[in-house]
């Protein structure tokens, strides 16, 4: 397996009204093999007051939530300095720079996508999505935010479904965690 492409994921996030939702599916692929279908991808940052989820390697996620959550900390819960902090580090820092991930989270008040490139993106609007499916999930969303009345959960699980069928790296086994 080694050198193989590894592709795992989708994770969306979903702004309506108040509420905030974060949502990821379960399949770990590596090269042409499903390696899991119920992997955990999301995680309660900040006490509980953030939400993250990854796409990219499992070993390196963890190392960038435990940076994420020790920012947090240190930045009082700021969601924007906490990742603009860990994007500098993740940038310079020659151990963190060799991460393969990407990283979705969300408070209540912001949704932003954090990259080892030292990109940190609000979206302009109330999805945004990573990973091999997250296109196909964040049109989904787009449109079901556009045309329904859900929720942002709701939303968040419905369109997971349909990127779901469309992606061959994603699957139905949807864990969504909400604010």
């Amino acid at each position: 397996m080694a050198g193989e492409i590894f592709r795992a994921t989708t994770i969306l996030a979903v702004r309506r009204g108040d509420q905030v939702a974060l949502a990821g599916d379960g399949q770990v692929t590596i090269g042409d093999t499903l390696m899991k279908r119920k992997a955990d991808k999301l995680r309660r940052l900040g006490e509980g007051r953030v939400l993250a989820g990854f796409a990219g390697s499992v070993a390196d996620a963890f190392t960038l939530f435990q940076r994420f959550e020790e920012k947090l900390g240190q930045y009082h819960a700021n969601l924007t300095r906490a990742a603009v902090e860990l994007a500098k580090d993740w940038r310079t820092d020659k151990v963190l720079r060799r991460l393969e991930a990407l990283l979705l989270v969300a408070d209540r008040e912001k949704t932003l996508v954090v990259s080892g490139a030292g990109e940190v993106i609000e979206p302009d609007e109330d999805a945004a999505a990573i990973g091999s499916g997250g296109s196909y999930a964040l049109a989904a969303a787009k449109a079901l935010l556009t045309h329904t009345g859900l929720s942002a959960s709701e939303t968040a699980v419905e369109a997971m479904k349909i990127a779901a069928d469309i992606c061959i790296y994603s699957n139905h086994e949807i864990r969504v965690e909400k604010l």
